[in-house]
């Protein structure tokens, strides 16, 4: 399949592959947030939800993973963005360095996590947390340079905004619902294989997100120079063979006599 639409639609393929990491991130938040003491590391809504609630010492919930789950996602999100800049929308090596080494970054997370037990307030735990958000964080900000409209892979807030408020109900006309349905179904989709996984290792989970991280950059490499806008000279083909014809057109000296022909009224 995905050798097949590399071929014919490769902006088909690059949704495919946001999508992956949609799922993607719903395995890593279950986990952060069920096996890392009630942290996201990819939602930072929720993280700011938790550190404001945490604060004024609601329910014992914790700070200093939240905390710092928020600095190492903007951490990744400006490192992406700074070795991004140079680039045009759409992928390019840097994209797919990034996400191969988000694939790096989560992989040795699960080996520490086979290794090591995540424990309450365990230094080693605060490492692993704020590594999982700074790779989030990376992802993040990758994906939103590859401008796969309504996925982020990181949160679907403004997806189902957008599903409800464009979809046919709200007046509509119900366009992207597809994508913007799977980006949801996929985070839950994730969120539960998380969970599951949990059950047998806290690891498996953080693994399984790290192969999907290697296989996605590794597919989208072969789309490497396509831009989401490249499809757009096509629209402008028929003026510039106006502008041909115009080009060729001479006037001949009775036309000149009676006046520019085709604008008299």
């Amino acid at each position: 399949m995905f050798a097949r639409l590399k071929r014919s639609d490769p902006a088909r393929l690059h949704l495919v592959l946001m999508l992956v990491l949609t799922f993607s991130t719903g395995v890593i938040d279950a986990v952060g947030y069920l096996g890392l003491d009630r942290v996201f590391t990819g939602n930072m809504t929720g993280n700011v939800v938790i550190l404001g609630m945490a604060l004024v010492g609601a329910d014992g919930l914790p700070v200093l993973g939240p905390a710092v789950a928020l600095a190492a996602f903007m951490m990744g999100a400006v490192i992406a963005g700074r070795t991004l800049k140079p680039e045009a929308a759409g992928w390019s090596r840097r994209t797919t360095l990034l996400l191969a080494a988000v694939g790096v970054i989560l992989a040795g997370i699960a080996a520490v996590l086979f290794t090591h037990a995540p424990r309450e307030g365990d230094p080693v735990t605060v490492v692993v947390t704020g590594a999982m958000a700074a790779a989030m964080g990376l992802q993040a900000a990758t994906a939103r340079h590859l401008s796969v409209k309504d996925v982020t892979t990181v949160v679907v807030t403004s997806t189902l905004t957008g599903l409800a408020a464009d979809s046919r109900l709200g007046g509509g006309t119900g366009q992207h619902w597809g994508r913007r349905f799977g980006a949801v179904i996929l985070i839950l989709a994730g969120a539960a294989a998380g969970a599951a996984l949990l059950n047998v290792h806290v690891g498996f989970g953080v693994l399984l997100s790290a192969i999907l991280s290697l296989a996605v950059a590794g597919v989208g490499a072969s789309t490497s120079g396509y831009r989401p806008e490249a499809r757009a000279p096509e629209a402008k083909a028929p003026a510039a063979s106006l502008s041909g014809t115009a080009a060729r057109w001479r006037p001949t000296s009775s036309e000149c006599a009676d006046g520019p022909v085709g604008l008299q009224s």
